[in-house]
């Protein structure tokens, strides 16, 4: 079932010099399966929001729905939403700690109080799932690359059999080819496993090529919601609240202005070669 969104408010220090609101009567729905981007300029309210699907962070005002359950209610468990919406924060190697691949990956599903033929099961299956090989369950993640460490954060929370995985800027600080692989395994996973994936980016490449919808935060409120084609038709408002349109996207348009026939809602490389393609077999 997907995640209600019902008029979320969140008002920081409230009552004092400090006030500031975050969120802004937020209405959305995030249906199963779907592979959402969610962008937004810095302090747009993105990782706010965030925090509040899975329960880090609680309303001051609305409500939040999962499977149906309004997750603020007396008896709903915390501990069991965050085990179904997992949260994998900017830089997740920082939040590594144990010795060894395997020790790391298993945290979660013993706090789950699981058995250890499941907890083992759970291991296995999520580090396959990243993309990591066997050999490397007991070498120790500190001695690893940047992208590797990524991996195996991803895979702690994965062992923990979320529906939902919410990525905070999971590529941020990689070189082209790490982001690239790890962009390419959360595609994977998502295909393979129907996982509800929220990418949180500053990168509108990315989104454009692997978000199926795009969710835009502004000072707190949702501008835009949408298909990529759609946001990206409004670059020139894009701009306004300091964010961007890929760089194909211009290109596009530069070649409109120019007199030729382009389709501009291309946004991605493969989108804009069969454009010119098309145009100059014509």
């Amino acid at each position: 079932m997907p995640i209600i969104i019902d008029k979320l408010n969140y008002v920081y220090s409230p009552g004092t010099a400090y006030e500031k609101h975050a969120l802004k009567d937020i209405n959305l729905v995030i249906n199963d399966g779907e592979f959402i981007g969610l962008i937004g300029h810095t302090g747009s309210g993105k990782s706010t929001l965030t925090q509040h699907l899975n329960g880090l962070m609680k309303a001051t005002g609305g409500t939040i729905y999962y499977n149906g359950q309004d997750i603020y209610d007396k008896d709903f468990s915390m501990k069991w939403l965050r085990s179904k919406v997992g949260l994998v924060f900017q830089y997740p190697e920082h939040q590594l700690f144990e010795t060894t691949v395997y020790k790391d990956v298993c945290f979660g599903p013993k706090n789950l109080g699981l058995d250890q033929l499941e907890i083992d099961v759970r291991t296995y299956e999520a580090i396959k799932l990243v993309g990591l090989s066997d050999d490397l369950l007991d070498a120790s993640p500190f001695e690893m690359s940047g992208g590797q460490k990524r991996r195996v954060a991803i895979a702690g929370v994965l062992a923990m059999k979320p529906e939902v995985l919410i990525l905070d800027e999971p590529t941020a600080g990689l070189d082209p080819k790490g982001r690239d692989e790890i962009l390419d395994q959360i595609a994977k996973l998502h295909k393979e496993s129907n996982l509800t994936i929220i990418l949180v980016s500053h990168s509108m490449e990315d989104v454009a090529k692997y978000a199926d919808r795009l969710i835009v935060m502004n000072k707190g409120s949702v501008a835009f919601n949408d298909t990529p084609h759609g946001v990206f038709a409004y670059y020139k408002e894009l701009e306004a609240m300091g964010l961007a349109a890929p760089q194909v996207t211009y290109v596009m348009n530069e070649l409109k202005l120019k007199g030729l026939p382009v389709n501009t809602t291309a946004n991605t490389v493969e989108e804009a070669r069969d454009e010119i393609l098309k145009y100059m077999r014509s």
